[in-house]
């Protein structure tokens, strides 16, 4: 039996009452629905409409919030920066040796950018439009420079220690941590299907994860 229209009505009112008094959880919604929308299609292929339906709002609703599909996109790469940086300052680097420290960091980086390929897939769509719109955003350095911030500290500590050779870039050590952390969810399709070599497995990725420990901490240390 089909419900009737009005009982639809009164479920289709309560949402939107639900969303109006929760406008935090509202915008939060949208955002994680649509992380996956353009994550998977990209800025150009995303559609608002099918966001909107998906989260029981209005693209009224989510113009207002954000502005253009646009603002929703930058946003979505702010939630996504935002989200690593959080759980990279809750590592407690600081209360780590340095070469544990610095292990600690380089595992968090690989199994983080392996359990949310979204993540990985929003920074290869937004290099492929050269940052634009990673450029217009007034917070993301800022969030980022953190991470920056805490391998420095790590790097130093360890080069007082005597356990940290002297000379190396901060930026560029976080730079080869982040691309080794990249290529395996990046390249993991092709990679797999060239070489016959998987990382869908627990076994497999663990010897990826230390592997990758490994080479970093061969490189910097004294």
């Amino acid at each position: 039996m089909n419900e009737p229209d009005h009982s639809r009505s009164k479920a289709k009112d309560a949402r939107t009452t639900s969303r109006t008094n929760n406008p935090d959880r509202t915008r939060e919604n949208i955002i994680e629905v649509a992380t996956r929308e353009f994550s998977e299609k990209g800025l150009a292929g995303a559609r608002v409409d099918v966001i909107a339906d998906t989260t029981h709002t209005s693209k009224r609703m989510i113009y207002y919030y954000f502005g253009s599909k646009e603002g929703l996109y930058i946003a979505v790469l702010e939630a996504a920066y935002s989200r690593i940086r959080q759980i990279e300052s809750e590592l407690h680097l600081e209360d780590l040796e340095p070469e544990q420290a610095l292990r600690t960091l380089v595992a968090f980086s690989v199994d983080y950018h392996y359990a949310n390929p979204a993540f990985v897939r929003l920074v290869m769509s937004e290099n492929m439009q050269r940052g634009e719109f990673l450029a217009q955003s007034t917070s993301i350095q800022q969030r980022n420079e953190p991470a920056i911030e805490a391998i420095t500290a790590v790097y130093q500590r360890g080069v007082a220690a005597g356990v940290f050779r002297s000379g190396l870039d901060p930026v560029d050590l976080h730079m080869s941590i982040s691309g080794l952390s990249f290529f395996n969810v990046a390249n993991n399709h092709t990679f797999t299907l060239i070489f016959q070599h998987t990382l869908d497995s627990p076994q497999a990725m663990a010897l990826r994860r230390n592997s990758i420990v490994e080479m970093v901490l061969r490189y910097v240390k004294a």
